[in-house]
């Protein structure tokens, strides 16, 4: 029994996006279309921030290898004034 609704399910589903496809509708409302939009705006950010990061970890890792990251540290030297 759960089998045959299962692929009964399955053959829904696979009419439905038939149907869409012959029709050149894939969206059925505004909404479908915002939440498509907000999805792909996310997608495209979370890969722009993973290819920040390879560019920060290949290429700027491999031409800094000489350099040491360190700051000069300011004179601090005690100055006393005589009255």
């Amino acid at each position: 029994m759960e089998k045959s609704s299962l692929e009964e399910q399955v053959q829904e589903h696979f009419n439905d996006v038939v149907s869409r496809l012959k029709s050149k509708e894939f969206f059925q409302s505004d909404w479908d279309k915002a939440s498509f939009a907000i999805f792909f705006i996310f997608i495209g950010m979370i890969l722009l921030l993973f290819i920040l990061v390879l560019i920060r970890c290949c290429c700027c890792c491999c031409c800094d290898d000489n350099k040491v990251h360190t700051y000069p540290v300011p004179n601090t030297r005690a100055i006393s004034i005589l009255n």
